[in-house]
């Protein structure tokens, strides 16, 4: 008799095992083994090779094919972040927390191209009603993304371009589905110009046993979806959950398949959002769009740095960062905490900026000042829900500590930048003259940063504790 065996397969890295073990030998993750589809054990046949030989070509000799336009999703931003807009026969994913906006925003996306051309959005967690209950709520408050009307290219707030759907309405088009193989052969007879799948993790191929969100199911539902738009240059959007880390759920490999990977950052619960291209094969990956979400959909922030520091207080341990997002300057507020500890152990907690970070800031406060924080609570909070990762937040991190430390308020007019070495040395950042620009823009009068800053805005600070004695009055 023939003998069957199962396969276990780690759902992080996609080795395959005999057993089960609560640990992967390969990538080290933890109860991400996950038994598939029975494996018929006999003797292994050997594949003889079949192929031809590969017609090849000089580099000199290749002709490039024409593309078309790229469609405009209606927000200008979010096309800067794109490269100049969609690319027909691109397949870009977008990922973000539950909850944080990634449909409102397809939606809103697929209303406007809509207009235009041709538009299905198929849905593996919601129903078509639920879908336009969703789409109908954005129309009735949002007059530049109307859907269902009779009029869609002539509203009074946005121009969608000439229009080819007459009175029925806006050329978009329903399914729920599961059914990758379905999907695929949907994009793959060209009719529509842009195809939303929300989500991968619920697509599924008749043909592999295991369940939809697996490694297998995930790998090749994705590949036959973009094979299919790459014959039928029609652009895709693919909708990807996130693990509790934070990072796409799935393989490694579904990044790699797609032309363009959008992360969706921010609070779900309030705050900006801010959508980054953590991977473009068409453009750039230092722009960032950020968001509002309001009552009629994600709204463009027009000057983030002036809503953020609206209701700025000048008090102890408040200090304004100049960082960059992308290649955009903003103006943010770090604020700062520090109280006696109550326990043996003292506590340190952030929001919005890396932990490890804020206690290596506050080893180099101790040792480099005469600053005593070995039996204090440090709290660190970046205002409006922005997560800062730009090194140059070293030097308002320190100041904002200082600052609450000593109940000392830093002088008025002022913002920060600089990245601080374990020395205590402040070193030089990256675009400073968009950094002094911005803050020029909402008034500031001076700006604390390197001595590498040359500029009469600048005030030059060589170390931490030059800086401290200088500005904290």
């Amino acid at each position: 008799m023939v003998k069957v065996r199962s396969k276990f397969v780690c759902q992080k890295c996609g080795e395959s095992f005999s057993k089960w073990t609560g640990k992967c030998e390969n990538c080290g993750a933890w109860n991400s083994l996950l038994e598939s589809a029975p494996v018929t054990a006999g003797k292994s046949v050997v594949a003889r090779s079949a192929g031809q030989t590969l017609k090849v070509e000089r580099i000199r000799d290749v002709a490039i094919d024409t593309v078309s336009s790229r469609l405009s999703t209606g927000i200008a931003d979010l096309d800067l972040v794109l490269g100049g807009g969609l690319m027909p026969g691109g397949v870009v994913l977008v990922a973000g927390q539950p909850g944080i906006g990634k449909s409102t925003l397809l939606m809103q996306v697929s209303a406007t191209i809509a207009a235009r051309d041709e538009v299905l959005y198929v849905s593996g967690e919601e129903s078509a009603s639920q879908i336009k209950l969703r789409a109908e709520r954005l129309s009735n408050t949002k007059p530049q993304t109307r859907i269902y009307k009779d009029s869609p290219c002539k509203t009074e707030n946005y121009k969608v371009g000439p229009c080819k759907s007459g009175k029925d309405g806006m050329m978009l088009d329903l399914v729920s589905s599961t059914n990758a193989d379905d999907v695929a052969a949907t994009v793959l007879t060209g009719q529509y110009r842009l195809v939303i799948v929300d989500s991968m993790q619920t697509m599924a191929m008749a043909e592999i046993a295991s369940a939809p969100g697996t490694v297998s199911q995930i790998t090749n539902s994705a590949n036959i979806i973009i094979r299919a738009a790459k014959a039928s240059n029609t652009a895709v959007l693919l909708v990807g959950h996130v693990t509790k880390e934070g990072s796409i759920a799935g393989p490694k490999v579904l990044e790699h398949l797609v032309d363009v990977v959008l992360q969706f950052e921010g609070d779900r619960y309030g705050g900006f959002k801010i959508v980054r291209a953590i991977k473009n094969r068409y453009g750039s990956t230092a722009e960032a769009a950020i968001f509002d979400m309001k009552d009629n959909g994600l709204e463009i922030v027009t000057n983030p740095s002036a809503a953020l520091l609206a209701e700025r207080r000048e008090e102890d341990g408040s200090v304004v960062l100049a960082t960059m997002e992308g290649n955009r300057p903003l103006l943010v507020e770090i604020q700062a905490l520090v109280n006696p500890t109550s326990f043996g152990y003292p506590n340190r907690t952030a929001s919005g900026y890396d932990l490890n970070r804020l206690k290596l800031l506050i080893a180099v406060l101790e040792r480099r000042t005469k600053l005593k924080l070995s039996e204090s609570d440090i709290y660190l909070n970046v205002v409006g829900g922005i997560k800062i990762s730009d090194p140059a937040a070293d030097l308002a991190v320190c100041m904002a500590i200082a600052s609450a430390a000593a109940k000392r308020k830093l002088r008025a007019g002022a913002v920060v930048f600089g990245e601080v070495g374990l020395g205590g040395e402040i070193r030089s950042a990256t675009m400073v003259d968009k950094r002094i620009g911005e803050a020029k823009k909402l008034g500031f009068k001076y700006a604390i940063a390197p001595k590498s800053a040359r500029d009469k805005f600048v005030v030059p600070a060589t170390d931490l504790k030059d800086a401290l004695n200088q500005h904290l009055k």
